[in-house]
């Protein structure tokens, strides 16, 4: 399903990571028991990783150093497809042959919930307590057809609304260091209104390593342009 190489676990030799699964279907549209290996390159050895959530579309690999060790990490990000956009992401380390999980997608999403409550005057309130972090999203410019069904003529909610915040939906690596190849990482997450289709803005997150884990470096909305 794909493949990459890279020296993944430091002894200086390029190492073979790939991943197959059972394909239904013509190649690259969806696959179940989707599986990452890794070839060792000085010697016959392999490891087998079983993912836990091993099933969607698009499965492939992106090998880069997330926690600046200087060894390249192994990245697995797969589509669930739907309307959701939801993604599965792993990440591993597998420096001197030991494997550690450096990024989980069910531990991420555990942690980054958000409650999503429509305002009076046409805003909405994007909130999580626990994370100490607010957010306000200016929905005035969603024209009169839809501000009407929400909102009375004095720009007060006739009814108590919520929309959403969906389970992640894309984890890119990005270098924002260009003096070095070493990685961070910006998760997205699409905020809805009462729709699936409705999106009212984006929570991005930007993760980057410290001490022992992947921390939130900078936590933000990003709002789509207007038509």
């Amino acid at each position: 399903m794909d493949l990459k190489t890279g020296d993944v676990n430091g002894d200086g030799v390029l190492d073979t990571v790939y991943l197959y699964g059972r394909v239904d279907g013509p190649p690259g549209i969806f696959a179940d028991n989707i599986t990452l290996v890794i070839q060792d390159g000085r010697s016959p050895k392999s490891t087998t990783v079983h993912l836990k959530n091993n099933a969607g579309y698009n499965a492939r690999l992106f090998l880069g150093d997330f926690n600046k060790d200087t060894v390249p990490d192994i990245m697995v990000s797969i589509d669930t497809g739907g309307s959701g956009g939801y993604g599965i992401f792993y990440i591993y380390s597998f420096r001197s042959n030991i494997l550690h999980e450096l990024f989980n997608v069910d531990m991420y999403n555990e942690k980054y919930t958000f409650q999503v409550n429509y305002e009076d005057f046409y805003k909405v309130r994007v909130e999580n307590p626990r994370l100490n972090v607010l957010f306000i999203i200016d929905i005035s410019n969603k024209g009169p057809d839809y501000l009407t069904q929400y909102y009375d003529d004095n720009g007060i909610l006739k009814n108590p609304l919520k929309g959403e915040v969906l389970a992640l939906g894309a984890l890119n690596p990005i270098i924002t260091n260009n003096e070095s190849y070493k990685y961070d990482l910006v998760a997205l997450q699409r905020i809805i209104g009462t729709i699936n289709a409705d999106t009212l803005g984006y929570v991005e997150n930007l993760l980057t390593w410290k001490d022992s884990q992947l921390v939130s470096n900078r936590l933000s909305v990003s709002i789509p342009s207007a038509n």
